[in-house]
């Protein structure tokens, strides 16, 4: 055995095939992640799921009423075969008034063995017959869209959480962040809750069809009437039900303008000139988009995400705020048009999709503007900073020695996240164990200062380093993570800053957050130039943690 470097272990971390799996088990919040065979024995025990056993099987649906389907519903069989194990997903649910069902199959274990299987699903009823072949999907894949800043085979976040500290620390006080997904607003919310995404500025959604401000989401009327133009839906699910080679997705992704299909990717081609024809027939001026190797997304002409990014930059230019500087990251086909907006940069992650990774070779790969980066995901965002030299592209998080990461210039934003990556490799027992950092904390807050706990507790801001010296270790080898979001800063003096930030705690018990405000005051004869006056911390609702008494930052 031998010991790897701190990058490699990371990185090896994130591919080994012996990672922990997570629960499959669809429409619920499972945390539980184990190997196939506790997978099995949890699938079974906690969810109650059947277990069939057999090289071929003949497994049936039936619904007496196909016609009535009240709400979103899920069911999940197990099946063994081949001495291997498979989830068999069955869906049902409304399309505007229409019933619809949806069924696929997964692979309990690794994308390269699944690939070395087929399946075909019948379906039946009153004389008329409807076969589905396909190649089932590993489990480590998440069935529906996600953004391309997430990776969802890093368990522990990592590069989704260095993204965070960075931008947090050097971007958040002067730029804005922009999510463009393919995500309707449920699933985005959805994935937010399942990861330490930060909010954004401005939110693009269901492949560029709606755009929305701010934490509250406020709605782009102005966007949803421009692409009402030459856009009939009803039409559009009339003439797409003549394609039985098209399944719906789940009645969450289809939208006011987004009407979205599954579809195997040798019937892709042929279907989409097809469709194109037919609804040009119709009047209709549409855009589809193949994506993933099995989605397809039926637009109006002037939507997409691409096109929202074009409506946003030439509001903001009209505003007299032109950016600039604009990065744009994608990872699946419905991310190229993002490439072509004029005047912006843009990075092609490594674990890009099929269909983007064509359209580069074709069309991108001699566009000085656009790379393919060396790394995944959130990482790839950070290379292509660098590369592009638009600003900091170290993260705290990547500094070994926080003490030695200091800035020419007072920045609020980079000080909380320094802080607080501090608080968490103490509790994780990653620093030494030592009084000087300690001091060092006593050194940047005032003696007399106070801080208001979200249960209301107030204590003097010694004493809490005190209570916090304490817990050295005691997340040692469980998961913990800390970061924040949303942090702002306002001069309210010559030497004073009202800072407000979420702080957020990822662990075995869940996600737990609080609202911080805190009073910074410059004093230059300490190590980071200024010290703690208050501080004063709410929860945020939902998100109390379990023992609302322990009093630590």
């Amino acid at each position: 055995m031998s010991n790897l470097p701190k990058g490699n272990r990371l990185q090896h971390e994130e591919q080994c095939i012996y990672r922990p799996y997570e629960c499959p088990h669809p429409g619920s919040d499972c945390p539980l992640t184990g190997d196939i065979q506790s997978l099995l024995s949890h699938l079974r025990e906690n969810h109650k799921v059947d277990l069939q056993n057999g090289c071929t099987f003949n497994h049936r649906y039936v619904k007496q009423n196909p016609c009535s389907v009240d709400n979103v519903s899920w069911t999940l069989t197990l099946f063994n075969c081949f001495g291997q194990y498979f989830c068999l997903h069955l869906e049902a649910f409304l399309l505007g008034s229409e019933p619809v069902y949806m069924a696929f199959l997964r692979f309990m274990g690794e994308e390269s063995e699944a690939r070395k299987f087929g399946y075909c699903l019948e379906v039946g009823g009153n004389g008329r017959k409807m076969m589905w072949q396909g190649v089932p999907r590993s489990i480590r894949t998440h069935h529906r869209m996600t953004w391309q800043g997430v990776d969802h085979d890093d368990p522990n976040n990592l590069s989704l959480l260095r993204f965070d500290a960075l931008w947090e620390s050097s971007y958040r006080h002067d730029s804005l962040l922009v999510f463009s997904t393919g995500r309707s607003p449920a699933m985005y919310k959805e994935l937010r809750k399942e990861k330490p995404l930060l909010t954004p500025d401005i939110t693009i959604m269901s492949v560029g069809t709606e755009i929305a401000y701010g934490e509250t989401m406020v709605v782009d009327e102005e966007w949803e009437r421009f692409l009402d133009q030459k856009w009939d839906r009803d039409v559009v699910i009339e003439e797409t039900s003549k394609f039985p080679e098209l399944l719906f997705q789940s009645a969450t992704e289809q939208r006011p303008h987004k009407v979205s299909f599954f579809i195997e990717k040798r019937k892709a081609e042929g279907v989409i000139q097809s469709l194109y024809e037919r609804l040009g027939k119709q009047g209709l001026d549409v855009k589809i988009i193949y994506s993933s190797g099995t989605a397809i997304d039926v637009l109006p002409q002037g939507a997409g995400k691409g096109q929202a990014l074009a409506y946003l930059l030439k509001r903001f230019k009209s505003d007299g705020k032109t950016p600039v500087n604009t990065l744009v990251c994608g990872d699946s086909g419905n991310d190229a048009e993002l490439f072509i907006v004029p005047d912006v940069h843009g990075v092609i992650v490594s674990n890009a999709q099929e269909e983007l990774l064509q359209w580069y070779k074709e069309i991108g790969k001699n566009n000085l503007k656009i790379i393919h980066a060396t790394e995944r995901c959130a990482a790839g965002i950070i290379e292509g900073i660098g590369h592009f030299k638009l600003g900091p592209n170290m993260s705290p998080r990547d500094v070994v020695d926080l003490s030695t990461f200091k800035l020419e210039t007072f920045n609020p934003g980079h000080e909380v996240v320094m802080f607080y990556l501090l608080y968490e490799r103490w509790r994780r027992a990653e620093l030494e164990n030592s009084k000087l950092i300690i001091e060092n904390m006593k050194r940047i807050t005032y003696h007399s200062g106070i801080i208001v706990h979200p249960s209301g507790v107030e204590c003097r801001l010694h004493e809490c380093i005190d209570t916090f010296a304490h817990y050295y270790g005691d997340r040692k080898g469980s998961q913990f993570q800390v970061w924040v979001d949303r942090v702002s800063s306002s001069q309210i003096g010559s030497d004073t800053w009202l800072v407000k930030f979420d702080k957020w705690e990822q662990s075995d018990e869940g996600p737990q957050s609080c609202i911080v405000t805190a009073l910074l005051h410059s004093k230059p004869e300490t190590p980071e130039g200024f010290a703690l006056v208050h501080a004063h911390q709410t929860w945020m609702d939902g998100f109390a943690a379990r023992d609302k008494s322990s009093c630590i930052f």
